[in-house]
């Protein structure tokens, strides 16, 4: 896999308390509740009854991926992610 520096600092920016913003997918089930995904860590899932619900959820999925890359000694690599609006 190719690591490109410019969309690392496209989609992750370290804020001043040295945490780490990743773009997350939300997707609102039929049956209820959310679904929620980290495309910077494969497999990074979560859910909840609610968008809170479900953002703290991955929050903390989140910090178990990165917990788990610096114990392997890697950094996440984030994939591009972008919102396409279409007509159908």
């Amino acid at each position: 896999m190719c690591y490109n520096w410019e969309m690392k600092k496209r989609f992750r920016k370290t804020i001043k308390n040295e945490q780490t913003v990743f773009p997350v997918i939300l997707q609102e089930e039929a049956g209820g509740g959310f679904v929620v995904a980290n495309p910077a860590f494969e497999g990074c899932y979560s859910q909840g009854d609610t968008m809170e619900e479900a953002l703290a959820n991955i929050r903390e999925a989140t910090e178990l991926c990165l917990e788990e890359a610096r114990e392997e000694n890697r950094q996440p690599v984030p994939r591009a992610v972008s919102v396409h609006l279409i007509h159908a």
